[in-house]
């Protein structure tokens, strides 16, 4: 099996030592995406604001992959307030309007940057 590292050109620089994304073999396994701006590298305010940021960094990390929405089976939302769950939800469907993976979804005590909601996934390429 090959693992390949995946750095998107359209995704905010890493916060840490940690790559986008590895593949390995036909499954891709994403990194925690942030709604930080990729420009900028800030958050946008409001949760709604940052999910959608978030949801696309994510979309840049999957194309960086050759891979879309539709490729996605499972993802882990981890929000700083479960309050934040159903503005949360309307974002993410948007998204996932073509069929919604798997999902958990989590409350934390902190994200990184102070962020409201952070979003990782697992991929997988389609033959």
């Amino acid at each position: 099996m090959s693992l390949r590292r995946v750095e998107a050109k359209n995704a905010p620089a890493a916060v840490g030592p940690y790559c986008h994304a590895v593949l390995a073999g036909d499954i891709l396994y994403t990194s925690g995406q942030l709604g930080l701006d990729p420009v900028t590298g800030e958050l946008p305010e409001g949760v709604e604001r940052q999910a959608e940021q978030a949801l696309e960094n994510l979309h840049a990390v999957l194309a960086e992959a050759g891979l879309d929405f539709v490729n996605v089976v499972k993802t882990t939302v981890f929000l700083a307030d479960m309050g934040d769950f159903p503005a949360v939800n309307g974002i993410y469907a948007r998204f996932f309007a073509e069929g919604v993976p798997a999902r958990s979804c989590v409350q934390v005590a902190a994200l990184p940057k102070g962020g409201l909601v952070e979003i990782e996934a697992v991929a997988v390429k389609l033959p």
